[in-house]
């Protein structure tokens, strides 16, 4: 695989743009060859598939809901990539939020340090959680043809955690809300997000007293876990 290694300089964002990430190709690679120097790992398992689904979506201006739309082969063709050889791999993401106090603050969410991001929830109901959250694994910016228009199309590829059933937390309870990664024997473990959905970065408490387990992710390195680590903390508490 070649990729080209650059040291991206935090850019000043302007406070109109919600979210940046680099078009630069200093930072390319070969997708084709990324995916094969990471065949093994469960990660990237229906990758391309499950990619066009997520461009098709966007392409066509479907609500995002969270869950996944499945596209037929024929639509999926309907969403040609430019030079996959070429793909720009940014390894910052930065985002602007306003802070509890209402000021304007910025986030810089780095690919594969196990970094979290946070998304208003979709969910209905008295008892649907407020957020969605997720480990960024890496961010892109794919280049494709749709029904004759040239799009650059930012993604951010995650691994997605779920809210603990049951659980109760609150003011009220003295809890903090309490996560874990989806199991990746599911369909809904790993995913790619709009970055202008992402609110802002969040930070998790390992619930150390749980401990570590590798029954969410098979034993071993994985794009999906940082600093090759080789299992995961059980759950974590969001801290707020």
């Amino acid at each position: 695989m070649t990729v080209t290694e650059f040291e991206e300089r935090e850019e000043s964002v302007p406070l109109t743009k919600h979210y940046h990430l680099s078009h630069s190709f200093h930072n390319a690679v070969s997708l084709p060859a990324f995916l094969n120097d990471h065949s093994g790992d469960p990660a990237i398992k229906d990758f391309i598939p499950n990619l066009k689904d997520h461009l098709l979506a966007r392409l066509r201006k479907l609500e995002y809901d969270g869950d996944k739309r499945i596209f037929t082969s024929d639509e999926r063709h309907s969403v040609q990539f430019v030079n996959l050889n070429h793909v720009s791999m940014p390894k910052q993401l930065q985002v602007n939020f306003t802070t509890y106090d209402i000021r304007c603050d910025k986030h810089t969410l780095r690919s594969g340090r196990g970094d979290t991001i946070m998304m208003y929830s979709r969910e209905q109901g008295t008892d649907a959680h407020p957020f969605w959250y997720a480990q960024l694994i890496r961010a892109w910016v794919f280049r494709v043809y749709y029904e004759g228009v040239e799009h650059d199309m930012d993604v951010v590829w995650v691994r997605w955690l779920g809210v603990e059933p049951g659980y109760q937390w609150g003011i009220g309870k003295a809890r903090l809300p309490k996560v874990g990664f989806i199991p990746d024997s599911e369909s809904g473990a790993f995913g790619f997000v709009d970055p202008a959905l992402v609110i802002r970065a969040c930070h998790l408490i390992p619930v150390f007293t749980e401990g570590r387990t590798d029954s969410l992710l098979r034993r071993g390195p994985s794009l999906a876990r940082p600093n090759d680590e080789v299992d995961d903390w059980a759950s974590y508490y969001v801290n707020m």
